[in-house]
Order: C-alpha cells, then structure tokens, then sequence
C-alpha cells in the first residue's frame, strides 16, 4: 500500500487557511473571550471524539479504486471485510464473517456471514453483496490497481482482463445468503489475510448505481448524504482540504463495543504543523513526526513517543519507458551512487535502516539474497558506457514527491549525490496527494518518490506488484522470467520452494532496477496517554472498535 505541504514552501492557501483557524480557536480557548480553557482533545475525551492527523487528503474512500494510507486509515472505520486483525498480534479474526472453514487441498474457503451483519442503512448484508462487490472491483473499466491481487480466485483474472464476461464461472458463490464460498486457482498461505485489504471491503452496489455507473471512478456515492458502509462508523463530514469526520454506526453487529463517538482526520501535510498541533491540544495523535524532531523526543524519552518498526520500503519509481531510463545502466548508475547510510543517518534520523533489496529484512524467514550496491566508480563507469561520460550529454531529469517536508530533504540528498558523484543535474517537482497519484498512474513522471507499506504479512504483496500490467507497478517495465516466478511461487506446495521462486524473481528485479530501495521505515508517531486500546503495529493498520478516551493526568 503506498504512502503532505511546508510552511515556508509556498503552502496552499486553503491549508493556511485551515492552520490560522485552529491557531484563532485555540486562542479563543485561551483568552477570556471563552468561558473555558478547553481544548479539543479535552473536549474529546470528555465526549469520546478523536481527533488524528491523516498527512494528506483522501483521494477517494471508494476500497475499489485506492491505493493510499490516507485513504486506508479512513476506509478501515467505515468498512469491514470477511474477517479483520487483531491490532495487537495482526492475527486473523472474525470480521463479518462469524467463522469459517477450508479444504484439506487449501483451494476452498467457506464463510459463514453473520445473522446480525447489517449495512449502515439497516439492510442485512448477504453473500450475494459480497459476490456483486467482488464483480465489481474486478471489473476492467474500474481500473482497481489491487484486481492483480484477486487473481488467486478461479477464473478472476480472465473476467479482470476481458477474457470472460460470465461472472458466474469465477470461483466466488453464494451458496445461500449467509454462505459464501472461494475456489481458489492454488493453496494461497495469506489469503484470509488478503481478505482484510480494503480492495476486498464489500461495498453496497445499489448505492453505487443510484449514484453512477458501477464502474466509474468518482462516482458520488462516497460522499456524506449518499454513504451506505458496513463499519463501525459511517461519514459525518467531508470538507476538502479541511476535515472528514466519521461517527458511529448503529447498525454495525458490534456496536455496542464500540466507544468511540466520533473520529475527526485532519489533512496535515506539514509535519512541523502537526507537530505544534499536537501540543496545543488540538489532536490526539499525529501521523508522522519532524524528522528533525525524532532524535530529540527519543533521547528525552517524551510519554507520547512512540517508534515500532514497520513492514514498508521507501523507494523511488523510474519510468523505464522514456529515455535514458529506459537503459538499465543509467538505472543501475543512479541505483549505485546513493549513500543510504548517509542518507538514514544525517538525513531521515528516524531508525531507519538502509534498504539494498525490496522485500524488508526476515520476512517469515525470508531475506532477500540479491543486494544493489553503493559504487560510485561503478556507477561512474556504468553512464560512461550509457553515452554520458562524466554526466555530459545527460539531460536534466526531474524528481517527482508528494508534498512534505521529509520527502523533499530526501530528493534534495539525492539531487547533491548525483551531482557529485555522476556530475548530473536533476530538479525538483512537489504536488498534491491527488494529483502526484493520477500522474504516476499515468506514467507522467521520470523519477517519482514512492512508498509501499505490506498488504499482509508476506513477501508476495511486495514482489508481485511488478508483474506485467500489475496496477501498481507503475514503471513501464516487466520481464517475462519474473512474471514466471511470481507465477510458479503461487503454484509453489512448500514455503521453501515459494522462497526460492521470490529470490529469482527478486534478483531480476534487483539487476533490472526498474525501482530504487532507499530504506525500511522506522514507524515515529506521538500519542495522548488519553487514548486507550491504540496498538502500533508493523502494517499500519488501526483498529479503531477498541479504542476509548481517558482525561489526561
């Protein structure tokens, strides 16, 4: 899953705008022209509201069209798959599904859907909805940039690539209106995992076609006044650029668990921003923290500090159809000349770990054998073979990063790196979250900051991305031998032969550099002691059924 604006680099208007109303709010707080001191985080406690900054605005809340963890953080409130995870463990636990059960040959799932499931409406959630919204996140003209993942289902990927137009021969059937069955193409370790993603979220098809064409993108069943969902909270508010605000559904079969009113996500794209924020009492946790503030709240061990390691790579994207990127020696040039170890240690300062592979470190047992290299003199040697000896001739590149502080010291590191050791010159471009998704998913970039954070617990939802025509891979580039071994690890009987299958595939991803590892993410955040039942854990996945406020000490 991949993962925003500086103060004092032209910040949007709309957001300054959002900053200096809060800055007034709080001063009202804080003067006499109020009655009281409280701040929102005060009030919320009080009311059972939390307030979180989200880094950016959703592009969208549709599970069938994203990508994002702003949009991800949001979806996980106002939908519920088949089953869920323990926030804690990351165990697999019953979600709408009460139980289920699978085949000895580990190719059939059947689910047994709850008698008390209930869409936010009211309407009793069926096998049948989550067929019809299996169709539809399969279908072509969607775009779903996860349908690749689906593909593990009998005849899934035919009706994804127009092959089939006959629903009814992909393994996914309503046996009754509380059953539903999967027949799966092989046994697929994670696929109760797979099953949490907000790409297998069921949505309320007669919402969607009240509002548009089932497969069009934008279509306005996402907003306040026409939201059908089936979690634990359903949409109060949606201001762009400002706030989106969720309160409690009724009709969720656990709502009387849940103990939260209300969830405010604030689109903050300066982290500095967020930061003071925080300490003004205005949110409960942030989302990420100042780089240059993480060393000083760990050596000062700060009560809401918190770091975790998380299942993620930072990396950057080459558009390997346009020149010269499209020559994987001015690939593996560029690959070559950065120092990661500089970069984690003067730049990031957060943990981070230097990144010379794809897959994160002991995945389940799995490392990566295959390593890029930091060799100036090899990459030096690597653009004189490309035509550009001592970088002359080598046209101006640009680096392309959603808006934020933390990715734009990044590309700044890089940018005095190759000039050094290569003698080229690139610039910078920063653009909003929505507009940086639509042109990487358009290919309109060169060289473009990127983030992927795991879908599961499984090095499969790092290395399949890339296989030809994946909605994420969004390089230009495939290999046929690749593709091959991503193909025979599904088909794989034991961990070990799918463990020899992904080192193939990850070498040829690792000698072909259509994508630059940079490093393995080190989680920073900052809580209130107020907020209980919130668990850090590596896939970034919030469970907000058992979190509760508590006033602060």
């Amino acid at each position: 899953m991949s993962l925003g604006s500086v103060l004092v680099n032209k910040m949007n208007n709309r957001f300054l705008l959002f900053f200096h109303s809060l800055c007034l709010a709080s001063l009202v707080f804080f003067t006499g022209c109020s009655k009281t001191s409280e701040t929102p985080v005060d009030i919320g406690n009080r009311e059972q509201i939390l307030h979180i900054g989200n880094g950016d605005e959703p592009q969208d809340i549709d599970p069938h069209v994203t990508t994002g963890l702003p949009e991800f953080h949001i979806q996980s409130a106002l939908f519920e798959g088949l089953v869920s995870k323990d926030p804690k463990t990351l165990d697999v636990i019953p979600g709408v599904a009460e139980s289920w059960e699978v085949s000895e040959d580990g190719r059939t799932y059947i689910f047994k859907i709850r008698e008390t499931a209930r869409w936010s409406n009211g309407e009793n959630i069926t096998a049948k909805d989550f067929v019809d919204s299996y169709e539809r996140a399969l279908l072509p003209k969607l775009g779903n940039q996860y349908a690749y993942s689906l593909h593990v289902i009998e005849n899934a990927k035919a009706f994804n690539l127009g092959e089939i137009s006959d629903f009814s021969v992909v393994g996914i059937k309503a046996v009754d209106d509380r059953t539903l069955e999967f027949k799966l193409t092989n046994r697929v370790p994670y696929f109760l995992q797979l099953l949490d993603h907000h790409s297998m979220y069921p949505v309320h098809v007669p919402t969607i076609k009240k509002h548009g064409e089932i497969d069009r993108r934008g279509n306005r069943w996402t907003r306040a006044e026409n939201f059908v969902g089936n979690g634990p909270f359903v949409i109060k508010e949606w201001k762009i650029n400002s706030i989106f605000s969720v309160k409690k559904n009724p009709y969720y079969w656990d709502s009387e668990n849940v103990k939260l009113n209300e969830i405010r996500f604030y689109p903050i794209q300066d982290t500095a921003a967020e930061e003071r924020m925080y300490r003004a009492g205005q949110l409960h946790k942030v989302n990420d923290i100042p780089v240059e503030k993480v060393p000083v709240y760990r050596e000062k061990n700060y009560p809401g500090f918190r770091q975790f390691p998380k299942f993620a790579t930072y990396f950057y994207r080459f558009n390997t159809t346009i020149e010269p990127l499209n020559d994987v020696r001015v690939r593996k040039a560029l690959t070559y000349s950065i120092d990661r170890v500089t970069l984690v240690e003067k730049v990031t300062k957060g943990g981070q770990l230097p990144a010379y592979n794809f897959t994160p470190l002991d995945t389940n047992g799995y490392t990566a054998e295959a390593q890029v290299s930091y060799d100036p003199e090899l990459a030096r040697q690597l653009l004189a073979e490309a035509g550009y000896a001592n970088g002359e001739g080598f046209p101006k590149l640009t680096i392309l990063y959603n808006t934020m502080e933390s990715h734009k010291k990044i590309a700044l590191a890089f940018q005095q790196m190759w000039k050094k050791e290569l003698n080229v010159d690139v610039q910078l471009e920063n653009q909003d979250w929505k507009v940086y998704l639509s042109n990487q998913r358009a290919m309109n970039y060169q060289i473009a900051r990127a983030a992927w954070v795991g879908d599961y617990y499984d090095v499969n939802t790092f290395l399949d991305m890339f296989v030809k025509d994946g909605g994420n891979n969004e390089t230009g580039w495939f290999n046929p031998e690749y593709d091959k071994a991503i193909e025979m690890a599904a088909q794989s009987e034991t961990q070990e032969e799918r463990y020899e299958h992904f080192q193939r595939a990850e070498a040829i991803l690792i000698d072909e550099v259509p994508i630059m590892p940079v490093y393995f993410y080190m989680g920073s955040t900052l809580i209130r002691e107020s907020v209980k039942g919130w668990h850090d854990n590596a896939l970034d996945f919030y469970s907000y059924n058992g979190v509760y406020l508590e006033a602060d000490k």
